[in-house]
This record gives C-alpha cells, structure tokens and sequence, in this order.
C-alpha cells in the first residue's frame, strides 16, 4: 500500500507525517528518534496498512518546518508528548497503539506511563524504560559511556560541529550501525541545514545536563501490553538497560532481541521488526 504525504496540526504547529491505511481504521501512531524522521517507519507504515490499521508517522517538533518553535524552552518533554496526543486528538482517536523509537521510545514510554487510558498496546525499540536507563546511567559505567553524547548534544554549537565535513559525524554514527547510505541520505535530506539540525537538538538540551537520567527516575510502571525490541549490538543502549525494563511494566510483556542488530533497527532489521510489530498489535 503506498504511503501519502498528510499534514496535521497539534498544539498550534503543523506536522509533516507519513500516512498509510483507511482513515477510520484503528491508529498506530509511530514516533521516530534522533537523528532520524518519519522515513524510519518506511517499510512498517504500508504493511499496517494491510493489516487493517491507519500507520501514521510524524516528523515531530524541530523536524517538521510547521513545528519548528524557537527557543530551548519550546521543546520540553511534556510539550513532545502533548504533540503525539494532540495529533491522536486531531485524528479523532481517543485510544491508539503507540510505537517509539530512541528518543520517539522515551516519549511512547513517558506517554503510556501518564496516560494509560490513551494507549492500547506499547511498542518501543532499543530505548529501555526510563527508570531502567537511568539506574543503568547510575550503576554501569558501560552505559555512562554510551550515553556520552546525550551532554555533547547539549553544546550550543553542536549542530554546527555535526554537519561539518558534509556531517561526517552524523554519517558515521549510522554507517557503524549498519545502515545503507541511500537511506543515511533520506534521513540527512530533513536535517541537512543548522536550523532543522539545531531544533531537533533541542530535544537533548531541554533534557538539561543530567540527560535522561533524573527525568527516568520518577516514571511510573506500564500497564499496557508492552513489546520491547532490542540490538544486541546497540551502540547506545547496553543489556543491564535493556533487561531491566522488564521490571517496569505491569501489564503483558515481552522483550525481543535482535542478534547481530544495532541501534538502528528498522533500517538494519525491517522485516523482524514489522513481524514482532504485527504480532504484538495481534494482526
């Protein structure tokens, strides 16, 4: 099924998203991380699609050019997680499945924690429960390291020293993960220039210099059922992390890992990911 190109407004801004799927279907709202867009979820969105469901991604605030706000204070994690709300909102959908990763994981996290009555299932690839991560940020000092760019990120000149040497930096990062440079060069097309670069750094800076660690220590337990995917090559998330979310959830919960992946799992691991995807939403 082919993906479209769809605007939706939320909270006063216009995001950019990919759509698949009958508009009355049922929702799975799928969030990307850094430094990625909504082309994360190119091969998930047409086979939800067929499954039945409507698959929308959003380029979120800082990546889209209609939800690009000025200013550090304009990209608080509440303000994140409002925007994945306000778009279910404007979809009309009082209930949907939630699907994140990397930074799109914390905010699925943070909002299935807070509003439980909102999610029907919970998906999250390699970002960990926050209370996982910062108890690893805490007790191993493996993950401290891999963790190292959360304060580097913060630096005011960050997006400048990244898209340096046509962002070699950021090219490097996806290269040792293993992704293709046709798609490195779909995801560079939305963050080439300082500006969207420097929005969606944003992100990391509103985290403060304590990163995830201090915001993770005070979310609550899932009550959802929950799917955890994880590389057990992720360059960013260790297994003390990763193994540890299983004592925050509640509800049903299972934890794939992916042997021989990384960090960037839908690009390294599309037809796994989709398949445990389908799964845990019953399809």
């Amino acid at each position: 099924m082919t993906l479209r190109p769809i605007e939706l407004r939320a909270s006063g801004l216009v995001f950019e998203c990919d759509a698949a799927g009958e508009l009355d279907a049922p929702l799975v709202l799928l969030l990307h991380g850094f430094p990625q867009t909504s082309y994360t979820w190119r091969h998930q969105l047409p086979a939800l699609a067929e499954a039945g469901f409507l698959a929308v991604a959003p380029n979120q605030r800082g990546y889209s050019p209609g939800a690009r706000p000025e200013g550090v204070a304009h990209y608080a994690t509440e303000l994140l997680v409002a925007d994945a709300i306000g778009i279910a909102d404007t979809l009309g959908r009082p209930r949907f499945h939630l699907v994140g990763h990397d930074w799109g994981g914390q905010l699925a996290w943070l909002l299935a924690a807070n509003h439980p009555h909102r999610v029907e299932t919970l998906t999250v690839l390699s970002r960990p429960h926050p209370r996982a991560f910062a108890e690893a940020m805490k007790s191993d000092a493996q993950q401290a390291h891999r963790s190292r760019h959360h304060r580097a990120f913060q630096d005011l000149d960050s997006a400048r020293l990244l898209l340096e040497d046509d962002a070699c930096r950021l090219r490097r990062s996806f290269q040792d993960q293993g992704v293709a440079d046709a798609d490195i060069e779909a995801y560079l097309s939305r963050l080439a220039s300082e500006e969207a670069l420097d929005a969606a750094l944003n992100w990391y800076r509103s985290a403060g210099t304590s990163t995830l660690a201090l915001v993770g220590a005070n979310v609550g337990n899932i009550e959802v059922p929950t799917l955890y995917l994880w590389g057990d090559e992720d360059a960013t998330v260790g297994r003390a992390a990763a193994e540890a979310t299983a004592d925050c959830v509640d509800a049903d919960y299972r934890m794939h890992v992916v042997e021989g992946a990384g960090h960037f799992l839908t690009d390294q691991q599309a037809e796994v990911v989709t398949r445990e995807l389908l799964t845990a939403l019953g399809s």
